[in-house]
Formats: C-alpha cells, structure tokens, sequence
C-alpha cells in the first residue's frame, strides 16, 4: 500500500513576506514619482501664470495703444498689469498671485537659459545697449510693454529679460519665461534637472 502525503493549501510565512516586502517597494516608489510629478506641475503652473500676464500685456499695450507695465513683486510673489494713462495717471488691471507654494525666486546653482538674458535675480531685466539692468522700485522690478508690442524698461529703452520661478527647494519646479525686447517674443524654459527645455 502507497501512503500519499497530505497536501496543505496557501501560502508559507516566506512566501507571504516576500509578497508584503514587493508590495512596500513599489508603493515607496510610487510615491517619490508622484511627489516628483506634483512638483514639476506646480512648476508648470507658475510658469503658465507668468507667461499668461505676460502675454496679455503685451496684446493690451498693442490694442489700446498704451505703455503698460508688469510689475514683479518679488517679496510677495504677485505680478500686477498696470496701464499708463494719457492723464498720466495709472490703471491696474490685474493682479495674479502663485499657487501651491511657488515663488518669483532664483534657484541656486541653476545655469541661465539658451537665451542668456541674465540669471543674477528672480526677475532679471537687461538693457543690451548701454549694459545696465532695470532697477528695482523698492521690492517691485517694472517693465512695460510699447504700444509696438516691444519690452522696455522705466525710462523707454529696450530691455530684454527672464522671469525665474519656482517652489524653493524643489530643483524640478524651476521654470523660466523670457522675453525679448526688440520683437517682444516671449518664451518659457521647464528645467529637466539637466538642461533648460523650451516650452
């Protein structure tokens, strides 16, 4: 007579923490990628803020025949699109703060963009002419937009310049929007952690 064995079903103690130890791996993983990925689209999304107040007055200034400034305040984090009169007197007609924690700030360690416009502040505005940088009004960089759709700085010279933004200690949040001055191009740059990327 054959005796057989008796066979139990499920699974052993090792087998079992194997799996929970798979399990763990992965979830630790996915949470990095997403914490990784929220951060590039609150990135985004700074970058998106700029470039639409941007954009709108310059379109503005063209339209209504105007000079009208964006103002950078980089204490506060808030972008304001003021039209000049012909009283000489001032119109805001926006004001747009940043979402989800991003800031008008320059990440250390971070290399310009292709454009090369300077990257010595969080709004940094040159002059190529005469070599100088538009100054600060207390803690507000001022440039406007020329009724032509051109960028110039408080005193009507040409001015070229790149707004960096970002969420302070998240490197792939850093984005930056530049502008040229004598075509009035704008343009955003997304940092990949290697290299500056045009949007």
């Amino acid at each position: 007579m054959t005796r057989q064995s008796a066979r139990e079903d499920g699974f052993t103690l090792v087998e079992m923490m194997v799996v929970t130890a798979l399990v763990g791996i992965l979830t630790g993983v996915a949470v990095v990628q997403v914490t990784a990925t929220r951060n590039m689209v609150k990135g985004d999304s700074a970058m998106r803020t700029v470039l639409a107040n941007m954009n709108q007055a310059q379109m503005m200034a063209i339209q209504q025949r105007r000079y009208v400034r964006v103002q950078f305040d980089t204490t506060v984090h808030r972008i304001s699109i003021v039209r000049e009169e012909t009283t000489g007197t001032t119109t805001t007609l926006g004001t747009a703060m940043f979402e989800s924690g991003a800031q008008l700030t320059l990440t250390s360690g971070l290399p310009d963009t292709p454009d090369a416009f300077g990257n010595t502040a969080a709004t940094s505005f040159y002059n190529p002419v005469n070599g100088t940088f538009a100054s600060l009004v207390n803690t507000t960089q001022v440039v406007k937009f020329a009724p032509d759709g051109t960028l110039v700085d408080w005193n009507g010279n040409l001015t070229n310049g790149t707004v960096f933004t970002a969420i302070p200690n998240q490197g792939p949040s850093a984005r930056a929007v530049t502008v040229l001055g004598s075509t009035g191009r704008i343009r955003g740059y997304r940092w990949d952690g290697a290299h500056w990327v045009k949007v």
